[in-house]
C-alpha cells in the first residue's frame, strides 16, 4: 500500500510530462518567426525589471522620508 503513492504519482507526472510535450510542440511553431527579435526582447524586460527596482526603491525611500516605515 505504501507503493501505491508513489505509483500514482509517477502515472500523473508521466502523463503531465506527455501533456507539456504536446503544449511545447505546438508552441515552438509560434515561436519561431520571433527568434530574430530574441536579443530585443530580452533587453525590454531587462528594461522593465529594472524600472520596476527602480520603482520600489524610490517608494521605500519616499516611505523612509515620510517616516512610515
Amino acid at each position: 500500500m505504501k507503493g501505491s503513492g508513489a505509483a500514482g504519482v509517477a502515472t500523473v507526472g508521466a502523463a503531465g510530462i506527455e501533456v507539456a510535450e504536446n503544449v511545447l510542440t505546438e508552441t515552438q511553431s509560434a515561436v519561431l518567426p520571433l527568434v530574430p527579435y530574441l536579443d530585443t526582447l530580452r533587453g525590454v524586460f531587462i528594461a522593465v525589471a529594472l524600472a520596476g527596482i527602480g520603482v520600489a526603491i524610490y517608494a521605500r525611500i519616499d516611505d523612509w522620508k515620510r517616516g512610515q516605515r
